[in-house]
């Protein structure tokens, strides 16, 4: 039997979000202003998107540049945020805090997390700027929801990323690697077969999705061009 591999796509609004469904992604990651990497989108959107299709949407918590929380004024709007998300019906998030230092803002992560009911959740490429990844995934050990890692193995993407990726894979199951790999950032169509022979299945496109750049919309056929790359190479599972 073969095991399909997971297809996120970044959404910014309905008409993306309809045409990454067409196309045959898995999953939404839903952020608005990709000028500063992904921020929280209004609830409104969310709401449209969240009527318009029918497959799985992670929705961004992050309500500035970086990957600080602003400050103790700045953490309690984000957790004021999360809880009317999650309030609304939102069931899946993606997340991730970094202090000054580079190390895991943990306190901020368990403040924001403890409004999520237990909810799935992303911690994303904050990882990629972590000072120690391996601290980061052990700190996070056990926190309830998270299930993915949103990582390109390098600040500077997948190109430089891959044996960190590569080496990660390895350690499935481990505390602390227990979670799912997603690989974004600077990921490629050529980049597919070694991820996917490596046991990673989840991948996660925003440019790569719009032939036009971040000022045109998701296509259909480049995201039904990753779809069926993914496709072809399948992860194969033994029989029985």
């Amino acid at each position: 039997m073969s095991m399909r591999a997971v297809l996120e796509v970044i959404a910014l609004d309905v008409e993306d979000a309809v045409a990454a469904q067409a196309g045959g992604a898995d999953r939404l990651e839903l952020v608005t202003d990709m000028a500063a990497d992904g921020l929280t989108p209004s609830a409104r959107t969310v709401a449209g998107i969240r009527a318009a299709v029918d497959i799985p949407a992670r929705v961004m918590l992050r309500l500035a540049d970086g990957f600080g929380t602003g400050g103790a004024r700045g953490l309690d709007r984000l957790v004021g945020v999360a809880g009317e998300l999650r309030a609304a019906g939102v069931e899946e998030f993606v997340l991730g805090f970094l202090d000054p230092r580079g190390g895991v803002d943990l306190a901020a992560v368990e403040r924001v997390v403890g409004e999520l009911d237990g909810c799935r959740w992303t911690f994303h490429r904050a990882i990629d700027r972590a000072a120690d990844r391996d601290a980061l995934r052990k700190r996070l050990d056990g926190l309830p929801g998270l299930d993915t890692y949103l990582t390109a193995g390098a600040a500077s993407g997948v190109d430089d990323g891959l044996p960190t990726l590569i080496a990660e894979a390895a350690r499935g199951g481990e505390p602390g690697y227990e979670q799912r790999i997603m690989v974004g950032g600077g990921l490629r169509l050529d980049h597919v077969p070694a991820l996917l022979a490596e046991g990673i299945d989840a991948f996660h496109i925003g440019g790569a999705a719009r032939p036009g750049g971040w000022d045109g919309p998701v296509s259909v056929a480049a995201v039904a061009e990753w779809r069926a790359v993914l496709d072809g190479a399948a992860v194969r599972q033994p029989a029985g």
